[in-house]
This record gives structure tokens, sequence and C-alpha cells, in this order.
């Protein structure tokens, strides 16, 4: 809950109250969202029910912030004769965001050249990416065209490991470094773990560091295991 106003409270000067909660609201998501250069302003949607005048003290909370273009904050008149508002307050934001820069087909690589920082309305967009360096070297779950907003759910690491491709197997330690040749048991792309076939013909699990190149992270199992 966020305390607004203790003394009292005329019942134009509300919405004004709902207002400055929603906008300091926005103000932390902002600031807490990595967004660069983030833009924004507040609307308090007015409401059909009249409004009251408050001899008490008004709070304000938010009942549901989870979507800035549709927020829902409620103001309370504490004490005897009090009241209970509910309000519905729109953010406009906008921010320096990636969008792309050219049209890319299904399952190609994201490049440097392919995405660009934009000043974009975020809207109810919840998934967007400040640093192209985020997603350059991914790929794109569908055809992504020129200037549509780059977003998380519609990426995805590329397949840098097939099944049956040769690996090389790197383990390091320290200042150690030993690497021998291996044959990858399933495809993944950069972070996912597979099974990977080493020269003596043991089963081991392995992550996937880059192309053709995985670093082991289990014990061996047999390999006759019936996870093959």
């Amino acid at each position: 809950m966020i305390p607004v106003a203790l003394s009292a409270v005329p019942a134009d000067q509300v919405p004004t109250l709902v207002e400055k909660a929603a906008h300091d609201h926005v103000a932390r998501w902002t600031a807490s969202s990595g967004l660069v250069e983030p833009q924004f302003s507040v609307t308090v949607v007015p409401g059909s029910r009249p409004l009251a005048a408050c001899s008490q003290g008004v709070t304000v909370q938010g009942a549901d912030t989870r979507q800035p273009a549709r927020m829902r904050f409620i103001a309370v008149c504490a004490g005897a004769g009090g009241w209970r508002y509910e309000f519905v307050v729109r953010a406009q934001i906008s921010a320096r965001i990636a969008v792309m820069a050219n049209d890319l087909a299904i399952g190609k690589v994201l490049a440097d050249e392919d995405v660009l920082l934009e000043r974009h309305e975020i809207g109810a967009l919840t998934d967007v990416i400040s640093d192209p360096q985020e997603v350059v070297g991914m790929s794109g779950k569908r055809a992504l065209r020129a200037g549509e907003v780059v977003r998380k759910t519609l990426l995805m690491a590329p397949t840098v490991v097939k099944r049956g491709d040769p690996v090389r197997i790197v383990a390091r330690r320290e200042e150690i470094e030993v690497s021998m040749a291996g044959e990858a048991l399933d495809a993944g792309a950069r972070g996912d773990t597979v099974r990977v076939r080493n020269a003596n013909g043991t089963v081991i699990r392995a992550r996937v560091t880059g192309a053709a190149t995985v670093e082991p992270m289990s014990m061996p199992v047999t390999a006759n295991s019936p996870s093959e």
C-alpha cells in the first residue's frame, strides 16, 4: 500500500493522488527494467461513480499492475464513513529497443547488422530487448521483417550440434585443458545438454558450448545405456 495523503482530501484531488501513485510505480518499473532512455506518461481513466471528499487520509494501492497499458489502482479513505474507489490507469511507455534492420528468413542466424535500437512504444509488450548483442547469434522461430520489434518469444538459439556430428569434448579445470574427439548422440543449441560418445566408446552428458564443441558435465554412463 502506498500512503498518499494523511490530511483531508477534496473529491477532485483523488484522481491526482492516483495518478501520482501510478507515476511513481511506472518510474520504479522503468528504472529497474534495464530499458534504454525510457519515457512515459500515465492517464487516469474517468469513472462513472461520483467521487467524495475524505476527511481522514487517502491511501492508494496497486491492484493489478502487470500490464502498464491497463493497470488498476484502488484509493481508500480510512475511518468511519470512508470509501473505496477503483481506478483504471493507462501508461504509455516508449524506449530505445531492438528492432529488425533487415528481413530475416526463418532459421537464419541474426548478425550485428540485422538488429538496431529505435525508440518504440512498448505498450503491452513485456519481452522486449534493450541490448542487440543479446540476440546476435540467435535465429527466428518464424520469418522476421525489417522494422519489427525483436521479442524474446520470437527467438531461439540455433542448433549448433546435430545428431551424428563429430564434436570436440573440451574439459577445463583451472589452467589445464584436455580435449578429445567424440560423436554427438543428440542435437542441441548452445547451452543445451546432449549425450556424446567419446573416442573410448563411453557415453557422457555434455553441455554444448559452440559449434561442434561440448564440455563434459556428468560422470560417464555405460555405452549401452537404455537412453541411447
